[in-house]
């Protein structure tokens, strides 16, 4: 057997903040005339997100470097770090080709081709997995960032959480995860499920892909999920939230554009035209050489159509670039075959001398190159029978500045969930495949137009440099907020104004009132009281307040219209329609809460900065006015001397304040219940304390979660604080309004 080369000792020193793991470096090995070593930048999307991160950050990007039985120092490059890691041959062929490539690839993509299982590539793709993790734990420093990317390396978190539990650890996964009935096929389903929980975020293309990762979880460990979470236990009697939720990945919308614009690339796009014969119409598919791109699919729909006549080889043509890949799997080589076959065939019995059917072309292609095809193409057709994202899709939606084209596009990609004024397709259906061809082909100028404004906005606001944001500032919770409310946040704003049944449920203390001293003197801003009241007003749109206060403390600090609902004690009190619901306490309970208020305030009788606040079934220590390393220390004196003796007492951190309940209850309980009491078919939640991520894990597909301020959350949107919350909620009375102008009220 090949032994692969021992990696050197990276950066035994090394202190770098960002530290981004994939399979492959952001460079590419280029041989001097001399037998020199030379590095070229290989862009792509994810470099491009990324690249102005890393330099900020002084962060290192871990990868190997394309070429196999080699060894290289680290680096820098353009500004980042660049550390290599090793690959034999024999690596290469069983961890990347084999492991990776002919068994998770097909598995991951519905087994639209079999998956092989060989015990031998498990094997390698594990020894692979720890070294890369080995090479990101050198280089990373203390609590730093790592982001590891896709499915090569789905081992990696767990083999980081155990060797440096201070790391704060990302994984993206690029490809989907599919349904348990497919994925519990693998043999080392436990483990690829284990090492991608010790991840803090699991980032996934759709919301699909998320869920079905979750029931993976719940099916081979039975951990609780909750929404977007997951409660990884610890081995300590404690547990670990894990974040599992789709981050729509997205291109470098502005520098396609950009070079849509030069005048040498319209140039290009002409000249293609004229080469082609200048039809009527040209049909673009661009794809890597892959079984899962419907490459057959889109060639078969249209052999149809211009055998059956609906379509003539004088008006249309169709170009095919597909960029060759993994051509030493056998898989792939049949592949090639195949298409290069039915092309030969097709221009064989449609051609004629002067125009063939299928332009064919087996190679890559610069980037200027595809922006000049994205130009010239009149139809994009995007047929995968399964796909992440497909990024081609938004690549030519953000070349065509005209407003012109139509793209055809699969309901089985990731970007058909934004792209929704494409035509959509199911490739599987050739019929139906024939008929959106045609229909593109015929659509009229305004309604391409129209289609295309639409798109563009989409991946104009959703770009890739968005998209890395999102992803970071739910990981480590930092970054700088914008004031005002983000385009995407009006988007997903927008989208709830024609919900039938809405509930906006709202904090109350740091999101309608800003924070103050003396919790009493706690008020909403008259902005947000106003667009409160409107948002009463309106048909099928309910409102309920959702704080940690005691009910009888909320509502002396709120005015809230009738009608509207409150949740005080997270959870605990509840003001509905019929009145106020409150839990009932047993003896047994009622002995702990007694004794656990004795516990506190003799605990604080020497700190007269320190106050508590009385719940119905517990107690707040708030130490907002004592120095905050004073305030810190005294809640973790008041803990341990709690749960030392009632240790069945649940405990809850907010900002400067610790919570004690004999009666488990939080946010996301009171959100559920409140859902449920009203109906709702979809909830806005906007809150900003540690208290609130209960709430916003049990929001599911099609509601709306915003944090307000700084801080880590899994909520998808973020607001600077109170006037941007007043902001959102007056623009939501605007699109709403509009939408439920002349509809009933609820009964």
């Amino acid at each position: 057997m090949t032994q692969s080369p021992e990696p050197p000792d990276l950066y035994p020193d090394a202190a770098y903040d960002m530290v981004v793991v994939s399979n492959r470096l952001p460079v590419d090995y280029d041989e001097g005339p001399a037998g020199e070593t030379r590095w070229k930048s290989s862009p792509g999307g994810l470099v491009t997100a990324l690249e102005p991160v890393m330099r900020q950050a002084d962060g290192a990007w871990v990868g190997w470097a394309g070429v196999a039985d080699r060894e290289f120092d680290p680096f820098e490059h353009d500004g980042i770090s660049i550390v290599p890691v090793p690959l034999s041959a024999e690596e290469l062929e069983d961890y990347y080709e084999g492991f990776s490539n002919d068994t998770l690839w097909p598995l991951y993509h519905d087994v639209i081709a079999p998956p092989s299982f060989h015990r031998e590539w498990w094997d390698a793709y594990v020894r692979v997995n720890r070294r890369f993790a080995e090479a990101a734990a050198r280089a990373a420093a203390e609590g730093a960032v790592v982001w590891v990317q896709d499915y090569q390396l789905q081992l990696v978190p767990r083999m980081l959480r155990e060797s440096r539990p201070d790391l704060v650890i990302g994984f993206f996964n690029h490809i989907p995860f599919p349904a348990y009935g497919i994925y519990s096929q693998l043999p080392w389903r436990r483990q690829v499920v284990d090492g991608l929980l010790g991840a803090d975020v699991i980032g996934f293309q759709r919301a699909t892909d998320a869920s079905n990762f979750a029931r993976a979880v719940r099916r081979l460990y039975g951990y609780t999920t909750r929404g977007t979470t997951i409660e990884v236990p610890t081995g300590d009697g404690e547990s670990r939230r894990v974040v599992a939720r789709h981050f729509p990945i997205s291109i470098d919308s502005a520098g396609f554009e950009e070079l849509a614009r030069r005048p040498e690339i319209q140039a290009r796009a002409r000249e293609i035209r004229e080469s082609l014969g200048n039809p009527k119409t040209v049909m673009l598919g661009v794809d890597r050489l892959d079984y899962t791109k419907g490459i057959r699919h889109r060639m078969k729909a249209f052999g149809e159509l211009l055998r059956d006549g609906r379509l003539k080889v004088e008006d249309a043509i169709l170009v095919q670039v597909a960029s060759p890949s993994r051509e030493r799997v056998e898989t792939y080589r049949q592949l090639r075959d195949e298409i290069e076959l039915t092309v030969g065939r097709l221009n064989g019995d449609q051609a004629t001398l002067g125009h063939q059917a299928i332009a064919y072309l087996h190679h890559g292609y610069p980037r200027e190159e595809m922006v000049a095809l994205y130009l010239a193409a009149d139809v994009m057709l995007v047929t995968a029978l399964r796909d992440g994202m497909n990024l081609v899709a938004k690549e030519y939606v953000a070349c065509r500045f005209d407003n012109d084209g139509v793209l055809v596009l699969s309901e089985f990609t990731g970007a058909s969930d934004e792209l929704r004024q494409a035509v959509l397709v199911n490739p599987h259906d050739i019929e139906g495949l024939k008929d959106a061809i045609v229909e593109a082909i015929e659509m009229p100028h305004r309604e391409r137009a129209r289609r295309m404004r639409a798109l563009r906005r989409r991946v104009r606001t959703n770009d890739v440099a968005n998209w890395s944001a999102s992803f970071l500032e739910t990981l480590t919770g930092t970054g700088k907020i914008a004031a005002g409310i983000s385009e995407p946040l009006q988007v997903a704003i927008a989208a709830l104004a024609d919900v039938d049944r809405l509930l906006v449920a709202l904090d109350f203390d740091g999101t309608l009132a800003p924070i103050v001293e003396r919790p009493e003197d706690a008020r909403a801003t008259d902005r947000a009281s106003r667009a409160i009241a409107q948002l009463a007003e309106l048909d099928e749109t309910r409102v309920a307040i959702v704080s940690g206060r005691a009910l009888d403390s909320l509502l002396e600090v709120v005015h809230p219209p009738a009608g509207t609902l409150l949740s005080g004690s997270h959870g605990v009190e509840l003001q509905l329609d019929a009145g106020v619901v409150t839990v009932d306490l047993r003896d047994a309970e009622l002995a702990r809460l007694r004794r656990l208020t004795e516990l506190v305030e003799g605990a604080i009788a020497a700190s007269p900065a320190a106050w508590i606040e009385r719940k119905p079934a517990g107690v707040a220590l708030h130490t907002r006015r004592m120095p905050a390393n004073d305030g810190i220390a005294l809640q973790q004196e008041v803990r341990e001397l709690v749960t030392s003796e009632l240790p069945d007492v649940t405990t809850r951190t907010g900002k400067a304040v610790l919570e004690f309940a004999v009666r488990a209850s939080d946010k996301g309980d009171s959100l559920a219940r409140l859902r449920q009491h009203v109906g709702a078919d979809a909830v806005l939640y906007l809150g900003d304390d540690v208290t609130d991520e209960d709430a916003f894990a049990v929001l599911g597909d099609g509601d709306l979660g915003v944090k307000v301020g700084q801080g880590k959350s899994i909520a998808a949107h973020r607001v600077r604080g109170p006037e941007e919350v007043s902001e959102l909620l007056e623009l939501l009375v605007q699109v709403r309004s509009s939408a439920r102008r002349g509809a009933s009220r609820w009964t």
